[in-house]
């Protein structure tokens, strides 16, 4: 018997479910094939007693089209980085990725498929270092992996950033307001750029792209006469103005290496108040909301694809790699490949190049 393990880590996205039911309904065509799930990441592997539950195709009826992750996942620790408490009631971090490579090992464990983002197929490229058979799916919202074309879960953000858009300019029509919707993206400005597009925002701040707040604010000035109008800003998490910093907020969660970002649509009204922009406004932080619920058509049809494709590498014995969209193919890139480079917005890129021809302001 073949015995594969799923594990999802990071942030929770819309299409996870759609991924492992492909991967269990594939495998079900094989013989001397097992799927097992491993609770929140690879904490199922390392807990005591482990947590470790057999996905079969009963478990995952039906469950394509919720959201979230029937396994759980967490961005916390990991087997690099475990978290001990020491006597002092203080933190510390241990790494345990030897010991969960032999539980693995005698759990008759053959392979491991990794679903996660940037930071998770990180940590696969470590354990196939170290002699895992591991491979990669990726998942993000913020489409920051350069090695695919597409991750799935971006297209719904995406999806219910424009839809927050839509229902933004109604309101600020009916106030002659201007309403700062602050979106995820971390480092990249996808979710924002595409939004401010679809939805018709006048203006679009992203991580990759310093802003000028006299040029932001000369921008609104345009969308006001005599205090009547409204304007709709979108703005990454990861904006800054030129010559700052991230907005960052306190973070004590243990286990947690990422910076917490957040307070970018409440620093940007304060910096208009402050250039002299007198005009009403309002501030709105999607926030979770971008992760969680139903993944639309698209990314459902996405995650099978990628479930099937991670299923045959396993089959093939094509470990050390990442399922990656090179359209119209699924093909299998090396792990250190998929994370060598991210995936930023470019100044050259048509995306952007269409916000311009619409006069969208980019802040610089």
């Amino acid at each position: 018997m073949n015995r594969l393990l799923i594990a999802t880590g990071g942030g929770d996205c819309p299409g996870l479910n759609a991924v492992i039911r492909a991967i269990v309904h594939r495998a079900s065509q094989e013989k001397d094939w097992e799927i097992l799930g491993s609770i929140q990441a690879f904490n199922g592997v390392l807990w005591e007693p482990n947590e470790i539950v057999v996905l079969n195709d009963q478990k995952v009826k039906g469950i394509h089209f919720q959201g979230g992750t029937i396994i759980e996942t967490t961005n916390k620790g990991g087997p690099f980085g475990w978290p001990i408490k020491n006597k002092d009631g203080s933190w510390s971090e241990v790494d345990r990725s030897d010991e969960m490579i032999r539980r693995l090992q005698y759990l008759g464990i053959d392979g491991v498929i990794s679903i996660g983002g940037d930071g998770s197929q990180r940590i696969s490229q470590k354990l196939w270092e170290k002699g895992l058979n591991i491979i990669g799916v990726p998942k993000t919202i913020d489409n920051d992996l350069s090695s695919t074309d597409s991750t799935f879960g971006f297209q719904t953000a995406v999806q219910i950033a424009t839809e927050s858009v839509d229902k933004l300019v109604t309101t600020a029509a009916s106030h002659n307001r201007v309403f700062v919707m602050e979106v995820m993206g971390r480092d990249a400005g996808w979710i924002a750029l595409n939004a401010a597009v679809a939805g018709g925002a006048e203006v679009a701040l992203i991580p990759e792209n310093d802003y000028d707040i006299n040029k932001v604010k000369e921008a609104l000035e345009k969308r006001f006469h005599h205090n009547r109008g409204f304007a709709v800003v979108v703005i990454s998490e990861g904006a800054k103005p030129k010559g700052g910093t991230v907005a960052t907020l306190e973070n004590e969660e243990v286990g947690y290496h990422n910076k917490r970002l957040g307070g970018a649509a409440t620093r940007l009204i304060h910096e208009l108040k402050e250039a002299g922009f007198k005009q009403d406004m309002r501030e709105t932080v999607l926030g979770h909301l971008q992760r969680g619920g139903v993944p639309i058509a698209y990314d459902r049809v996405l995650s099978a694809k990628y479930g099937v494709k991670a299923f045959e590498m396993a089959l093939e014995g094509d470990y050390g790699k990442m399922v990656a969209y090179h359209h119209p193919d699924f093909v299998s890139v090396p792990l250190k490949e998929a994370i060598a480079k991210p995936n930023l917005v470019e100044e050259k890129n048509q995306l952007v190049k269409t916000a311009l021809g619409l006069g969208i302001c980019l802040g610089n």
